[in-house]
């Protein structure tokens, strides 16, 4: 009996892996692909290559040259990238998926009725993600129900990036203002292990950590997700929980180097480096998003929010960030940009590896903008154009465990290739004119791009 049913799931998820193949295949071009003539940055901070040539077919990179010594095949599609930049896929390596840049929390939660609408805020973010050239995603807190939409974006159903999964985070603390389904409450070090063994079998990417934990609960936590092969990812600020993770082996530390605090001592900044733990500091979500909104409110009414939003929920998101000098969020804004001073800096000029997340969609954080702000915030920190996207593709790929398949366009990756209107080693910031997206080899475009071959082969944001 025990074989009968093992065999009968083992089938289930055999015709559920082709339906999925079969759903993913139908999106895709069913001929060969050339994106011709770009500067080409392929992600591993080497030279760009010029008057560029990158040929894909089934969702897989074939062929990378310039235009001088690598043929084309005779039924390529040709997706002309002249005057634009050919790069990998972004990868966001700290965002959360049900968020849209809302002004409050306890208000959006509200808003939900519990987690009744989720599903609409998850799909808004997802579009918003894939259209601001993110292919991959780190959510690194969000209820069970993030499951299964992850399964719909991979299905090709729901247009969004690559989603990867922490599910709720475990802690010891009670946040009142986010629902039960987004945490797990833990009192000990042996239900920490069990839960964090829950997390696994639900078939989690990774375990967040989150505040409030002892140092014999980062060991717990660390040890049972390292036995399944995972890695654990913790929000930090204070000195003393950074050494709690730092003696547990935890693998990816977050949050660090926002700005949250003052400074770091320097002999725990040279720890982390030597150590080679990746530190994503999530910088620009306050100190650089409160004052570009200062400077700009007309950000928050971008036509394209009312656009992907039903109207109920875009007139609650107005409403939300229309007095926003006042949202609670930003109540230590004074504080956080003084710390910032060095605390942004911190970690890059102590030669620490440097991922990119942007703790999107946190308030006025969307989407849309939260990437390309979170690498120019990280350029105004220090790191050269060049050192940031690499970052935020081979680097972040890594991070994740996936840069055997992302992080560079060479041959044999997955064709997650972004175009994008100018030169961005001259502007980072001319990442927020991304004009065409791959991502599995689907082919997504804006409708400035739509025109020439993007139009015979791929689909319209």
């Amino acid at each position: 009996m025990p074989s009968r049913f093992l065999l009968f799931i083992l089938l289930f998820i055999l015709l559920f892996v082709a339906i999925d193949c079969q759903a993913q295949q139908a999106l895709r071009p069913n001929v060969p692909v050339a994106i011709v003539g770009g500067m080409l940055l392929d992600g591993n901070a080497a030279e760009p290559i010029h008057h560029s040539v990158v040929i894909f077919e089934n969702g897989r990179i074939t062929a990378v040259g310039n235009r001088d010594n690598t043929p084309i095949p005779e039924k390529a599609v040709i997706i002309d990238a002249g005057g634009r930049t050919v790069m990998p896929g972004l990868i966001d390596a700290h965002m959360h998926i049900d968020l849209i840049g809302h002004g409050s929390y306890a208000r959006l939660y509200e808003f939900m009725n519990g987690m009744q609408r989720i599903q609409e805020f998850m799909t808004i973010a997802a579009k918003q993600m894939l259209r601001a050239g993110v292919t991959t995603g780190l959510d690194l807190g969000a209820p069970l129900q993030a499951f299964d939409f992850r399964e719909r974006v991979r299905s090709g159903e729901i247009p969004g990036p690559r989603l990867l999964l922490s599910g709720p985070w475990i802690t010891r603390i009670d946040y009142d203002i986010i629902p039960d389904e987004y945490e797990i409450i833990i009192n000990s070090p042996r239900e920490a292990a069990q839960r964090t063994r829950e997390l696994v079998e639900r078939g989690v990417d990774v375990i967040k950590v989150w505040e409030g934990l002892t140092a014999e609960d980062y060991r717990a936590i660390v040890e049972v997700a390292h036995e399944a092969g995972i890695k654990v990812h913790a929000h930090l600020y204070e000195p003393e929980r950074i050494r709690y993770a730092l003696d547990a082996g935890v693998d990816v530390f977050q949050h660090v180097g926002s700005a949250g605090n003052p400074p770091y001592d320097d002999a725990l900044v040279a720890e982390i480096a030597h150590r080679n733990i990746p530190v994503v500091q999530t910088i620009s979500h306050r100190i650089w998003v409160y004052p570009a909104t200062i400077e700009f409110p007309e950000r928050l009414y971008d036509p394209v929010y009312k656009k992907d939003m039903p109207a109920d929920i875009y007139a609650e998101f107005i409403s939300s960030v229309e007095n926003f000098r006042r949202l609670s969020y930003f109540s230590e804004i004074g504080r956080e940009t003084r710390n910032s001073r060095v605390a942004a800096r911190q970690f890059i000029d102590g030669g620490a590896t440097i991922g990119v997340g942007t703790d999107a969609a946190s308030p006025l954080n969307m989407h849309t903008e939260a990437i390309w702000r979170e690498m120019s915030a990280l350029v105004e920190s220090g790191m050269t154009a060049g050192e940031v996207i690499t970052a935020a593709t081979r680097t972040n790929a890594h991070i994740l465990g996936l840069d055997k398949d992302i992080g560079t366009i060479a041959p044999g990756k997955l064709a997650d290739i972004i175009i994008v209107d100018g030169n961005p080693l001259r502007n980072i910031e001319v990442l927020d004119y991304v004009d065409v997206v791959i991502k599995d080899g689907v082919v997504w475009y804006s409708e400035r791009a739509a025109s020439g071959g993007v139009t015979k082969i791929g689909h319209s944001f």
